[in-house]
């Protein structure tokens, strides 16, 4: 026990499928093979090494008889398709051209990139080759995975961090990664920063709790604000002006209502008047 081994080879073929699903005699095996590593190197140099990024995590490829299934997992999948589907149309005729082959290309939208690990990691390869501080870029991704509904987050970032004369590696880490289940949904990428200094490379594993379970996402709970106050003109003996919350238009108007009695009608108080008058000439005749 111990010894270190990739989630997703460890994975594959018990919990996780294959990237790549096809058949092949002994004869075409290596073919094949060579041109999936083909398709997924210019994929990934067109979309994830070129402005506009479009954020492709995932390449499958499924080959039938005499055609090769393509399918891109994007958090950017407007990038991916393009405008009235012109980027996969020219996708699709370079990738025929390259295989010989009639290629379809499908995208599918990934609807939590804070949640996978490829994106994540070049999330953080691209802040640290800004001469981003690597410390709060590792903590803040750790935070955003923790946030979007994950049970553990670890990353590990190793080489000439902050230029230093001496590679090092540092690991941040949240909740819990348990590496030797293989029932636990573990995600595993890896990922290399070039700076003028040195390639860095960047880890991250991101346990998304066991297969099967749905992942809640947690919605932010909103803070109540404080009572507006205002001063009040007057000041006490420390100097500090007075200051009372601002009331309600409603609680104001019980307030004065209890304060101040209903005043009777003018007509009964003329009357009551007239009748006290009357009773104090009557006494003095």
């Amino acid at each position: 026990m111990g010894q270190k081994v990739s989630p997703i080879g460890f994975r594959t073929g018990i919990t996780l499928g294959w990237q790549s699903t096809w058949f092949a005699t002994k004869a075409d095996y290596g073919n094949f093979l060579v041109e999936d590593q083909k398709i997924r190197r210019y994929v990934d140099s067109r979309f994830n090494r070129r402005m506009p990024k479009g954020a492709v995590a995932k390449i499958e490829v499924i080959r039938t008889r005499n055609e090769v299934k393509v399918t891109l997992h994007s958090a950017r999948p407007g990038v991916v398709i393009g405008p009235r589907g012109g980027e996969v149309d020219r996708l699709r005729e370079e990738l025929e051209e390259m295989t010989g082959r009639k290629v379809a290309v499908n995208v599918i939208e990934i609807k939590e990139p804070d949640l996978n690990a490829t994106l994540v990691a070049e999330s953080i390869a691209e802040q640290l080759s800004k001469r981003a501080s690597f410390r709060r870029t590792m903590k803040q991704y750790c935070e955003l995975a923790m946030n979007a509904g994950a049970k553990g987050v670890k990353i590990i970032c190793a080489g000439r961090l902050a230029g230093s004369e001496m590679a090092r590696r540092e690991t941040q880490k949240l909740g819990s990664i348990p590496l030797h289940t293989l029932d636990a949904n573990v995600d595993y990428a890896v990922a290399t920063s070039r700076t003028t200094y040195g390639a860095i490379g960047v880890k991250a594993w991101i346990y998304k709790g066991k297969f099967g379970e749905e992942i809640e996402q947690s919605r932010p709970t909103r803070r109540r604000r404080p009572p507006r106050r205002i001063s009040t003109g007057p000041r006490d003996k420390g100097g500090v002006k007075k200051t009372v919350p601002v009331q309600d238009s409603q609680s104001t108007a019980k307030a004065h209502a209890a304060a101040s009695p209903a005043e009777p009608d003018s007509g009964e108080s003329n009357n009551t008047k007239a009748g006290v008058k009357n009773g104090n000439d009557a006494e003095k005749s």
